[in-house]
This record gives structure tokens, sequence and C-alpha cells, in this order.
């Protein structure tokens, strides 16, 4: 009996010292970070800047090391809030930067867009510019040409080379022509026969003196005209004649050679042609003859 009273006592008391040690470690670790803090407080001199606040405290040691299997939601939650506030901070400056970037990426490619299109724009205006320049380079080099042109027309108007002549003789100082005479005036006109930019220059001497031989070479000049114009037609104002009488005729070749003595009575005729109206005329005949030997 007195055994069972004993086992019966001593059951409470080493239940209550089994609880003692699981308790007194558990109490031990709450209390110390609590002693910790009182003893770490900084005083009011020393109060925290706001970058420390968001400084992570490092949780002390305890008796069961970092982890504490009997720790409250309350606990963990107080201890993994910083580092939640932390991270949401992250997530805005990380969403801020991505718009910026978007931001600048959009405006970037908008302005080089922008400029893409300027560019060509100058590029077609620049295309443009040089082909109106060449173009109105061209029409210089025609107009240049042009003028050339007229100003040889203009400059070879008035030019006329000989290209041939012949001497009508008059026997006795009587102005009727003779039969060579007419004949060399035949070939004449007919050489003339639709040709354009030419005179013809006469020269009539007489071997008389003073008027008497001026009168005489004027009817010889005359003579040859009138049959020019009656025989073949050839106009008027073709022919220029000049009565020169016993006046000496000029030398030809030898510039120290004397003139020759007039000694009878003569017209020295000389045809005069131009040279554009030679060319005019020598164009059209060309492309005829082309023209017919290319024809079956």
């Amino acid at each position: 009996m007195q055994s069972q009273i004993c086992l019966s006592f001593s059951r409470p008391i080493a239940v209550f010292a089994l609880a003692s040690a699981i308790a007194l470690p558990v109490w031990a670790q709450q209390a110390q970070p609590v002693a910790a803090d009182s003893q770490n407080m900084p005083s009011s001199a020393e109060q925290p800047s706001p970058m420390q606040d968001h400084r992570l405290s490092q949780p002390k040691e305890g008796f069961w090391g970092r982890v504490n299997p009997f720790a409250s939601k309350k606990w963990v939650r107080r201890q993994t809030d910083p580092i939640n506030d932390r991270l949401s901070e992250l997530d805005d400056v990380n969403s801020r930067n991505a718009r910026d970037i978007r931001d600048v990426d959009a405006r970037s490619q908008a302005g080089i867009m922008k400029a893409q299109g300027q560019a060509d724009a100058a590029n077609q205006t620049a295309n443009s510019a040089n082909e109106q320049a060449l173009n109105a380079n061209n029409t210089a080099q025609r107009a240049s040409g042009h003028v050339d042109q007229v100003n040889n027309t203009v400059n070879g108007l008035d030019q006329y080379q000989q290209a041939s002549d012949l001497e009508i003789k008059f026997h006795s100082g009587s102005p009727a022509l003779t039969a060579d005479a007419r004949a060399k005036l035949d070939d004449l006109a007919a050489s003339l026969a639709g040709r354009k930019g030419y005179i013809l220059e006469m020269e009539a001497h007489s071997p008389n003196a003073g008027s008497a031989g001026i009168q005489n070479s004027q009817r010889f000049a005359e003579s040859v005209e009138r049959y020019l114009v009656t025989e073949h037609q050839i106009p008027v104002y073709r022919m220029h004649s000049v009565a020169l009488g016993n006046v000496q005729a000029p030398a030809t070749g030898d510039e120290e050679q004397k003139p020759e003595r007039v000694r009878a009575s003569s017209v020295h005729v000389r045809l005069m042609e131009n040279s554009l109206a030679a060319r005019a005329e020598a164009s059209p005949q060309s492309a005829a003859a082309a023209a017919g030997t290319e024809q079956p």
C-alpha cells in the first residue's frame, strides 16, 4: 500500500519536471531577443536613419539555432514583412524601368522613321534637281550649238568665193557679141541653172582714154548683161558691173609684177559663190543621190 502511494506521488512530480525541462528553453529563447532588443535599443540621440530602417535585422542565435520549431505565424510574418516590402519595391522599380525603356524605344523608333522619311524625301528632291540640271545642261548645249550655227550663217552671208571666170572680147570697139562670146555665156548660164547664192562680177575695159573709154566699156558690160537677161533669164540683181575704161588691169600672180596695159575691148566675168548656199544646195543633192542608190 505504501509503495502504491509513493508511485502515485512520484508520477506527477516526473511529469512536472519534464514539462519544466521543455518550457524553460522556450521561455529562455523568447526572452533572449527581448532582452537583446532592450539592450541594443538606440538612445534618442542615436535614432536610425530611414535607410537603416530598410535593412533586414539579423535574428540572433537561439537555443534551437536559426530555426525555431515553436515560432508563431505572427513572428514569422514579422520576420518576412520587410523582405516582402523590399521585393514589392524592387518590382515597382523594375516595372517603372521597363515602362521607361519601352517609352524611350518607341520615341527612338519614331525619330528614326521620321529621319528616314526626311532623308528619302531629300534624296528624291536631290534626284529631281539633278535631272532638271541635266535637262538644263542639255538645253544649254543645244542652244549653244544653235547659236554657233546662226553665227556661222550670219558670218557666211556675205562671204563669197570665186568659182569660175571668163573673158568676153569685142572687136573694133563694137558692143556686138561674137559667136565665141555667146558660146561662153551660154555655158556660164547653163552652169547657173537652179543655183542660188551667187553673183556675177563684171569689169569692162576699153583701150580708149578718158570718158570715151568709160562709155565704150559701159556699153560692153550692158551688152553682156542684156544677153544673159534676155536669153537665159539671169536675175538682174545677181549681176554687178563696173566700167573701168582704159584703167590698167590688176596683175595676177606675182605681186611685184606691174599691171598689164589694156590693149583690147573686153568684159571680165567672175562667178562668185556663197559658201553657205553651196552647202545648202549640196546636201539635198547628196541625199537624193543616196536615196537613188538604195532603190532597186
